[in-house]
This record gives structure tokens, sequence and C-alpha cells, in this order.
């Protein structure tokens, strides 16, 4: 059966037909994005969004989503319980593009696969913002670009499967840790990060939380730190990662692992 979504005022939006653009699966339905509409955003300058979604299933992406800056919402309880459902489920080689995540975002969006994520904003992060659950493959990538993400009491970015994770060109703010390699999932693998010209701005833990026993890495360069006089946010942190239990903090700081410098960090 086809899920319908209504916005706020109960106004089914204008889908097929109405726009042209790139066909996106979404359930059994086709819908037919228009041109993106674009965020020129710094630290301090979020987009507005264009309307509101609400949603009751997790909406199914394959090929391009372009949500033009709609919010979505209306899934899960809004805080970090775990298990909640996904708003957004991406099927390998799918790309999400202008879209606002809002209160009661679940679990945010799954990535099956490779996929993209372009200018996707988290206003108020619940379980996790976004994970690579993924599959077997070993180089599959998770992308995201642009966009921003706050509120996260716990995790921004969670990496379950096997492959790489790209952050670039993204903002956060009042988190606990931006991108975390799974410390305790049943399988494990060696997981790969790359932080790049990221703007971060306090209070915050830290910026990646990896398994170096596993053989994971992660690449930061270009992060500017707002907010942070006493530099209390961890850059790179690495744990014993466990399939049984929960894993354990080992170091913080530059290493063979944690692969980046004290040029590649602006305080400001």
């Amino acid at each position: 059966m086809t899920r319908k979504t209504t916005n706020s005022k109960g106004r089914t939006r204008a889908t097929l037909g109405a726009l042209a653009g790139t066909a996106v699966a979404v359930g059994t339905a086709v819908l037919v994005s228009a041109t993106p509409a674009t965020a020129d955003a710094t630290a301090a300058d979020w987009p507005t969004a264009t309307g509101d979604q609400d949603v009751t299933e997790t909406i199914e992406v394959s090929g391009t989503f372009d949500g033009e800056l709609v919010r979505y919402g209306g899934i899960g309880s809004g805080d970090q319980e775990e298990g909640q459902d996904p708003i957004f489920r991406l099927e390998d080689g799918a790309v999400l593009k202008n879209v606002i995540l809002g209160e009661d975002a679940g679990d945010g969006v799954h990535c099956d696969g490779t996929c993209t994520l372009q200018n996707v904003w988290w206003e108020d992060v619940g379980e996790d913002a976004a994970t690579l659950k993924g599959n077997s493959s070993d180089d599959q990538t998770m992308t995201v670009d642009g966009g921003g993400a706050r509120n996260a009491d716990d995790k921004v970015f969670q990496h379950n499967g096997p492959g790489n994770f790209v952050i670039k060109n993204f903002q956060v703010e009042d988190f606990g840790k931006l991108y975390r390699s799974c410390g305790n999932c049943s399988t494990q693998y060696d997981r790969h990060v790359t932080i790049q010209d990221v703007t971060v701005t306090a209070p915050g833990k830290s910026l990646a939380g990896i398994n170096s026993n596993l053989g994971d890495t992660a690449t930061i360069s270009g992060v500017t730190i707002l907010g942070d006089d006493d530099q209390d946010i961890a850059i790179c942190e690495e744990y014993e990662g466990v399939t049984d239990g929960e894993p354990e903090k080992i170091s913080e700081g530059p290493s063979d692992a944690c692969r980046y410098s004290e040029s590649d960090i602006s305080y400001q």
C-alpha cells in the first residue's frame, strides 16, 4: 500500500505531475523533484523550512530525493531511545538532498550502502542523525556534504557497517559525538572516516570515536571550533571495539589511527 504524507495543515503535498526533475521512489509511488533549493549557510545561518511534512512510516528512497527544504518529522519519541525507525531509508546509490529534519525525526536517516546526503539539516537530533547500516561491501561510502546538525545529546553520525564515511562542508553545534564507529556491534569491521572543512560550535564532546584495535582510522582536516576556549572538545578518541559489552576508551589525540595535526584545527 502506498503511504501518503500530509503537511501540518492536513493538505497532501503536490507531487505527481506538478514538478519537473528527478524521479524518486517512495514506497511504491514515484515522486518527481523540482530544481533544488539551496542554503548558503554559516555557523549562525540555518535555512528556513519551506513547509512541514508529517510522516508516519519510513520513506524508502532510491535514485534522488529532493526535499526542497521541507521539514520532515513525526516519527519516534524525539529523544535518545534506542530502536526508533528512521524517517528516510536510502538504498544503495541513493541521494537525499535539501531536507530539514525537525523534532520527532526518530533515527534520522539510514543508508543501506553507498549513499550521499547533500544539504541535509537536523534541527534537533533524536536517536542519531544518520547511520551507515550498509552491506558487506568494504568499499561502500556514505558521504555527508553540506548541511548541519544541532541538539544531539549523544551521537550525530553512527557507522555500523564496513566501508567509509565522509563528512565535509558541515556544521555541528551542541552535540555529543559527531562520528562514532560502532563500539559493540555483534559483527565488527575496520571502518574509516574523513572529516573535512567542518565548523564546530561548543558545547560538544568529541569529533570522532574509532576502534583502533579493529583497524579503524579517522582523517581530519580543516576544522574550525567556535566557543571552546578551554579546548574541551576531543578531536579524535580511540576505543577498544568489542562484539559484546561496552568498549573501553584507550587514548585520544593524533596517532597512526587518528590522522590529523594541530594545524588542522582552528579555535575561534
